[in-house]
């Protein structure tokens, strides 16, 4: 489905007034408006291809009808959301879930709708048709040296796919660890890890990074190989210059500052980028910002301040994605409201204003630190985020326009009802 773009331009012009007069109120209340504005138009967030269709509890799914049933469908649903936002130029593929079947023509379309591949991901926590060993008890850790083998083979052969279609960044996440004490060696595991990274890292182009992800639990109950920030630290410190920590906001312990794990991975020069949603009680993949949102605010605070530092492109550096799975909304509309959340984050954080923060820290001055914080927090940037859409031609109300053109019910008419995304 394709959004005419005099829909979009009649839609703007409905709400036009009403936004002109937020954005001359945002601007009599923060300074360099227009380059905040700016940033917003560089900045893209890609989508995951696995989001795209309605996930599952452990008790069952639930879907709304009209999933993208192939890869061409999902770049298609992809494109409809980058025309309502601008700001989702990307996609991110998973394999062997979205393996093409013409390269060429997978990034015609691609193009046709101004998106491109961001990092592919990697898939050994679930054991294919085809594969000939398990990953029950582990895949890069695996004490069958085979199955380690496979596994290396297999992030080997998504690197072949995502330069065949020009992306520049793996994505690796282990679902290795072990239920129970004594199951495994935790530094044999360690070892075999490292030995296995070592040769997907090998086969890396020049131009081309390795993000290796982590999470304190889950699928197992007593260890996880890639437990934590400084667990993968450790492993991409010795592979190299081209690897990096991947941070999932959902992958860490109650409580966890992330903000600080951030801001010490940015300094060290081994932060990749972002799987961004949000959590309540553990990795529940969530909408960005729908339930911790000064928490992606301050998150957000220590990217502009530490990527200004290293003199960063905001837009370009790292790698900013989207991780979700969503049990009862509609997947496209919870993906518009999970970047306009990371968008208006980024504008609060830009709007800090940096010198006299700097001042309050030095002087310990810790009220006036939280008063500059909490005031940048509590400004309404929305018009800010809205201007950068319209100057792009995109939607002033994405949600709104998808609801208006009843978009959900157009794909269930072309798709069907019971349909189901593939990789889910």
């Amino acid at each position: 489905m394709l959004i005419d773009s005099n829909k979009i331009a009649s839609h703007n012009e409905d709400l036009i007034k009403s936004h002109t007069n937020k954005l001359v109120f945002t601007a009599s209340e923060i300074g360099e408006t227009e380059s905040i504005i700016q940033k917003l138009i560089d900045f893209q967030i890609a989508i995951p291809s696995w989001a795209l269709g309605t996930g599952g509890t452990r008790f069952g799914r639930f879907p709304g009808g009209g999933e993208p049933r192939s890869l061409e469908e999902k770049i298609e649903d992809v494109g409809l959301l980058h025309a309502l936002n601008n700001a989702s130029g990307a996609i991110s593929l998973h394999i062997p879930w979205d393996i093409p079947t013409d390269y060429q023509a997978i990034k015609n379309l691609a193009a046709q709708h101004n998106l491109k591949f961001d990092a592919v991901n990697s898939n050994t926590f679930q054991d294919q048709a085809s594969q000939e060993y398990s990953y029950k008890f582990g895949s890069l850790q695996n004490v069958n040296k085979a199955v380690r083998k496979q596994a290396i083979a297999h992030n080997i052969e998504v690197i072949q796919q995502g330069i065949a279609l020009g992306s520049e960044s793996l994505t690796v996440w282990l679902a290795d660890g072990s239920c129970f004490p004594g199951q495994l060696n935790f530094r044999k595991a360690y070892q075999n890890t490292l030995e296995s990274l070592e040769e997907i890292y090998a086969a890396l182009p020049s131009n081309w990074k390795l993000f290796l992800e982590y999470k304190c639990a889950e699928p197992n109950f007593y260890s996880t190989t890639v437990a934590d920030w400084g667990q993968s630290y450790s492993y991409v410190k010795k592979l190299g210059d081209k690897a990096f920590t991947l941070v999932d906001l959902g992958h860490h312990l109650p409580n966890a500052n992330i903000e600080q794990i951030v801001s010490l991975l940015l300094m060290e020069e081994k932060l990749g980028g972002f799987h961004f949603n949000d959590s309540k009680y553990g990795d529940d993949d969530l909408t960005a910002g729908a339930l911790k949102p000064y928490q992606l605010f301050l998150i957000f605070n220590e990217l502009v301040e530490g990527m200004d530092a290293r003199g960063m492109n905001h837009a370009k550096d790292l790698g900013w994605m989207i991780d979700a799975s969503h049990n009862v909304k509609d997947p496209m509309e919870d993906l518009l409201q999970s970047v306009e959340a990371i968008m208006v984050a980024y504008a609060q954080a830009l709007s800090v204003d940096r010198k006299a923060l700097e001042i309050a820290q030095n002087e310990n001055d810790v009220v006036t630190a939280q008063e500059i914080l909490q005031n940048a927090f509590r400004t309404d940037v929305r018009a800010l985020v809205a201007e950068a859409r319209l100057r792009s031609g995109a939607a002033l109300n994405p949600v709104g326009l998808y609801r208006d053109l009843a978009v959900r019910k157009e794909l269930i008419n072309e798709r069907g009802f019971k349909t189901v995304a593939t990789g889910l």
